[in-house]
């Protein structure tokens, strides 16, 4: 792709999607109430007067009828919101091909491209782009993803064609599956640690409070704020560097926990550097979202992926670092 005016070479500018429609149903619990009200509750982000502009817009259905007023609901009503089309970011659209075999194809995925649709992206996803890039090219079947990096976080990306690889590659990255995924970070300080020494780390990644988003993945809170969730979490880090600028580590997991290895960081109190959600002291950024970048998080390697049901050693499934990606820390001091 030709390099667009004001962005390097290799991105996709920004660009209006065609709109999106979302489907709620109404639980028993929220009949009763207005729908202003209910869809503020499920959409925090997105205050009560908004949803009552909204309905004034035409934005809205119950039970398939135009909505232009707030209505009081009953439980099993089909809620749809039209929403209108909205500009998408730029992204970088271009991606390494470490592995394609016809049916698995893994990526070296660039920070910056979400994977899957959701926090304001629909059309400048890699899930999206793999698809037209197979429309163009006559593929009888899509690469779809297998598993979710963060928006920011780059490196290894497995997708698969047919449905029985991705079904049978997605339990390999379930917390009992036997794939062990290898991440490099660059973190505040580490100090339990020495170069060359390693540290598992198992505290729950807990559900906490956000005023943006209602309830956001963390590391517990630093006093008697309350948990809605928890659930087990297994890392280990390895410090590979140690810089005047930070740490360099190598982290290790076995479970797949959302946000797990900057939860753990932040938990043994170093961040990630840059990090904008997950600060010091286990605190969390009131206005920014786990979607938001700064950070340097590498999908290393995979070991112990099943490929056809038998571990193949071949594959050698590790993606370079980015470019001045090991120097970070140097950089910075």
């Amino acid at each position: 792709m030709a390099a667009v005016e004001g962005l390097p070479a290799g991105w996709r500018s920004a660009a209006f999607n065609e709109g999106w429609t979302y489907q709620d149903q109404i639980r028993p619990q929220e009949a009763g109430a207005l729908l202003s009200v209910v869809m503020a509750g499920r959409y925090p982000h997105t205050g009560q007067g908004q949803w009552l502009q909204r309905l004034a817009d035409g934005e809205l259905q119950r039970n398939g009828k135009a909505l232009q007023a707030d209505v009081v609901l009953a439980a099993g009503d089909q809620i749809h919101w039209h929403r209108p089309p909205w500009l998408e970011p730029a992204v970088p659209d271009q991606w390494q091909v470490l592995h394609d075999d016809g049916d698995l194809l893994v990526l070296n995925k660039p920070s910056g491209l979400p994977v899957m649709p959701g926090g304001g992206f629909l059309r400048h996803t890699l899930t999206t782009l793999l698809e037209q890039a197979s429309r163009e090219s006559g593929e009888s079947m899509v690469p779809k993803p297998v598993h979710r990096l963060g928006r920011f976080t780059s490196g290894l990306q497995v997708c698969a064609r047919r449905p029985q690889t991705r079904a049978l590659l997605s339990a390999q990255f379930r917390p009992e599956g036997r794939c062990r995924k290898v991440y490099q970070a660059w973190t505040a300080p580490v100090a339990q640690l020495q170069p060359g020494q390693r540290l598992p780390i198992s505290t729950d990644v807990v559900e906490r409070s956000h005023p943006l988003l209602g309830w956001v993945w963390g590391p517990e809170p630093p006093g008697e704020e309350p948990v809605r969730r928890r659930l087990s979490a297994h890392s280990e880090v390895h410090l590979l560097e140690r810089t005047d600028g930070g740490d360099r580590l190598e982290v290790s997991i076995t479970t797949g926990r959302p946000h797990q290895i900057r939860i753990h960081l932040a938990q043994l109190g170093s961040p990630l550097l840059g990090d904008p959600l997950y600060l010091p002291g286990r605190c969390l950024a009131a206005t920014s979202t786990p979607g938001d970048g700064g950070y340097r998080l590498h999908a290393w390697r995979l070991e112990e992926l099943l490929a056809g049901g038998q571990v193949d050693a071949s594959l050698g499934l590790e993606a370079p670092l980015p470019q001045g990606f090991a120097q970070y820390g140097t950089q910075l001091s």
